[in-house]
């Protein structure tokens, strides 16, 4: 059963994420928002709604391995996962706001994180709110360096669909409720079936954390990443997958915090899960300088991926 719930589970976030991208971004044209600022702001705050949803879960259960091995492994297979695989598919560009924002707030939060987890065992509300202030400084900085975008690079802002901007307020509305109704059942079912196995297997929460559940929430961008590169479209961009990571700890480890405070169980946390997140945040900016400047390749990206895989059996074993 405990396998079922586990299934069930991903399967419902990943509907609800779905359904609430829809309606979020039906909405925000409803309301006359442009793409730039639906793009940076309301895309990716429902598109973090899974990871928000099952780390609030988890915390308020008392299972606070699973809040923070939810967040910490999803931001590894970011990179070694779903990076690694776009560009051994696909070499990915970079561009300037990797350098100049994306890359240095990434890095920041992530060491911020670091720091909260293992010198104040835990974050509390009061640094989940300063988390979730790095996102607003996060967005403006965001939203102020791409005022000047003309209509045509508005036009291609990843995750908008221009059919969403005639949707009825009906279907917005059932979209809205199908999306909260799975986000709500499948990150209870998740965490109840990641808890059950860890138990019947004999291993610790973390463990199903940082491997199972983060894999499973990062669905969604693999997938999405993998179509674009295999229908050589541009895949999903270094810029919104970095964002995510942000994202991911700003806000999903933040405004967990806020509404209940994350402790640490010392038995279920290991500072080596820290070490990985910041090495493979590191190891991206240095594979990007060195090897080709400016672009992550297939060689880039096979080396994520064994990384990856690295991390996946030391933590296993």
């Amino acid at each position: 059963m405990s396998y079922l719930y586990l299934f069930l589970g991903l399967t419902a976030l990943v509907v609800g994420g779905e359904y609430l991208v829809r309606a979020a971004v039906g909405l925000s044209f409803k309301l006359k928002l442009s793409k730039m600022i639906i793009g940076l702001t309301v895309v990716s705050f429902a598109t973090s709604a899974p990871e928000l949803l099952v780390s609030l879960s988890a915390a308020l259960n008392g299972y606070s391995a699973i809040a923070l091995g939810n967040v910490i492994g999803s931001n590894i297979a970011n990179i070694g996962l779903v990076l690694g695989i776009t560009a051994l598919i696909s070499p990915i560009i970079i561009d300037n706001d990797f350098y100049k924002i994306n890359w240095p707030v990434m890095f920041s939060v992530s060491i911020a994180l670091t720091f909260l987890l293992i010198f104040q065992n835990g974050i509390s509300v009061w640094a989940g709110s300063g988390l979730f202030a790095c996102l607003l400084i996060y967005l403006f900085m965001l939203i102020k360096r791409n005022k000047g975008e003309t209509p045509q690079e508005e036009d291609a802002i990843e995750g908008i669909d221009d059919s969403l901007a005639v949707v009825s307020s009906f279907k917005i509305g059932i979209w809205l409720i199908i999306g909260a109704l799975a986000l709500y059942f499948g990150s209870d079912w998740l965490v109840k079936g990641a808890v059950e196995i860890a138990t019947d297997l004999g291993v610790s929460q973390r463990v199903i954390a940082v491997t199972v559940i983060a894999v499973g929430t990062s669905v969604p961008e693999l997938a999405a990443s993998v179509i674009a590169a295999l229908k050589k479209e541009k895949a999903l961009s270094l810029g919104n997958l970095i964002g995510s990571n942000i994202f991911n700890i700003a806000c999903v480890l933040g405004l967990t915090a806020i509404i209940h405070p994350i402790h640490i169980n010392p038995a279920e946390f290991s500072p080596l899960d820290l070490y990985w997140m910041v090495g493979f945040a590191a190891a991206l900016l240095v594979l990007i300088l060195l090897p080709s400047p400016h672009r992550i390749g297939r060689y880039e990206g096979l080396f994520l991926l064994i990384a990856y895989a690295v991390f996946i059996s030391t933590t296993i074993n």
